[in-house]
């Protein structure tokens, strides 16, 4: 059995460089090269849609330094691999907030977005600024503003509002870097998310280590409740 959607919490650049005496920023640096080839075992195995924790609206109390690298790292995404995944009959979603990111990314990224939302054959999310209480709240104050009554907001409805819409629910949650935790990733969306959780950073994380990720979640009971 294949997922139809994966998420993935990118957890441990900055470890891995200080681990090899190296500064933070090569770390990230590393870890956007796994990035790219993690997109690549995920179509080759027929995964249709994969959700990358990118940078959570709490990354932005980081070092002004490392905030502005990572965002010269997305730059860079945006020009090179969204770009090329883009090319190759991909979906591109972003999902957060875009208040405070710089007008050229915010451009980029409205402009992937409407190039690609008639793609079929795989969906790329990218969770850029994302926090999943934010996104909770958002949806329920866009609705009591339309329905003015909280009392005619349905489970359904909700969902059609999430930043996700129209992306499936992560069937896995692949979290790197030896934490056990969401860190708000996804709250409402990974309630039945089978969970695996690695000790590898995030650089080190290989596609050996991915396909056995597959094969355990081929093995599990999904009961879902029932």
């Amino acid at each position: 059995m294949i997922p139809a959607c994966i998420g993935v919490i990118m957890d441990g650049n900055r470890r891995w460089a200080k681990k090899r005496g190296l500064p933070p920023l090569e770390g990230h640096k590393k870890g956007y090269e796994t990035l790219k080839e993690t997109i690549r075992w995920a179509r080759d195995a027929g995964v249709q849609s994969l959700i990358f924790y990118a940078f959570s609206t709490e990354n932005w109390n980081r070092t002004a330094e490392e905030v502005s690298y990572l965002m010269d790292i997305f730059r860079a995404a945006l020009r090179d691999e969204i770009e090329t995944v883009a090319g190759e009959g991909a979906r591109v979603r972003f999902l957060g907030t875009r208040e405070r990111l710089s007008q050229d990314i915010q451009g980029m990224m409205s402009d992937i977005e409407e190039r690609t939302k008639d793609k079929k054959d795989f969906t790329l999310g990218i969770a850029l600024s994302y926090g999943g209480r934010a996104e909770i709240l958002s949806v329920a104050r866009k609705m009591c503003l339309e329905q003015n009554s909280e009392k005619n907001i349905r489970e359904k409805d909700f969902e059609k509002n999430l930043w996700t819409a129209g992306i499936p629910d992560p069937d896995i949650i692949i979290r790197t870097g030896g934490e056990k935790r969401l860190s708000n990733f996804l709250p409402w969306q990974s309630v039945y998310s089978e969970l695996f959780f690695t000790d590898t950073f995030w650089p080190d994380f290989s596609k050996k280590e991915f396909e056995k990720i597959l094969s355990e979640f081929g093995e599990r009971e999904r009961r879902r409740g029932r």
